[in-house]
């Protein structure tokens, strides 16, 4: 090859391998946001426009107009099981997040349609939920667009959006109890006993606590060092008004955490529902 030749391929090849790594910072960087609820999980996938000085709600985002909810592409939320939103059953997979921002509500809108850009394409007959919830004033600015996942419960969780001095919370609940219920019955008699988390769910959603006490009690069997077991019978007898076997667990629980790295935590927790028992 010709030193001319040599030099006109290095340069080419140069050339590709600065135009690949060469990157400049997005006014609107995408974001993905997962987050366990029920017993799968929620999927966010949009765009965070910021301020930058700029007056956002009635202004850059227009009152009364149908927005993406982010920038660039709509906004997708995928859910992993079905949910109730807006007082619609919406079955699990992926949907489009449009909403219609008023200074008093907004209008919450989930569509089938996950292909467009921004609202572009937006269509009504699309629509799976239609919903109004309230906005919210925040007292400190929020610079960048955020889409959020709180208030988890075992049953519920809330989308927040927040922006500016603005934020708007939308509700999702989860169908899920006859389910649990069932498949708890099921995994009982099974050869992995989860005697534990079976009773957790059933103290903490206030159900069946009679079988919650004997699960528990069947865990504790199994397991008789743990004092969090020792812990979690204590409260449920308590809710039982068992008041012995509340007072037995308690003092299993101080004992048996007595050099742990949980001693200071359950020691309180245990005298205090020993306090707490009449």
């Amino acid at each position: 090859m010709k030193l001319s030749a040599f030099i006109l391929t290095i340069t080419v090849v140069l050339s590709q391998s600065s135009a690949q790594d060469f990157k400049l910072p997005v006014l609107s960087p995408t974001a993905v946001v997962s987050q366990d609820v029920s017993t799968s999980k929620i999927e966010i996938a949009y765009s965070r426009p910021s301020a930058r000085g700029r007056k956002i709600f009635g202004d850059v985002v227009p009152f009364g107009t149908v927005w993406r909810t982010g920038a660039n592409a709509a906004t997708k939320v995928t859910l992993g099981e079905d949910a109730m939103i807006g007082g619609v059953l919406v079955r699990a997979g992926a949907y489009s997040l449009y909403s219609i921002p008023n200074a008093q509500e907004w209008e919450i809108i989930l569509n089938r349609n996950t292909g467009n850009w921004g609202a572009n394409g937006y269509d009504t007959k699309d629509d799976v939920v239609r919903t109004r919830v309230a906005s919210l004033s925040l007292p400190n600015a929020v610079e960048t667009f955020t889409i959020s996942i709180g208030n988890i419960t075992f049953s519920s969780c809330s989308i927040d959006l927040a922006w500016e001095n603005t934020m708007i919370s939308i509700p999702v609940t989860f169908p899920n109890q006859e389910r649990l219920l069932t498949s708890i019955d099921k995994a009982i008699n099974s050869p992995t006993i989860p005697y534990q988390p079976a009773a957790s769910y059933l103290f903490e959603t206030n159900q069946q606590l009679d079988k919650a006490l004997e699960y528990a009690t069947k865990a504790a069997e199994k397991n008789p060092k743990a004092y969090w077991i020792q812990m979690l019978r204590a409260r449920i007898a308590a809710k039982l008004n068992q008041a012995d076997i509340a007072r037995d667990a308690a003092r299993n629980t101080i004992e048996l955490a007595k050099g742990t790295s949980g001693e200071a935590e359950y020691t309180k927790s245990a005298t205090d529902l020993l306090q707490s028992i009449k």
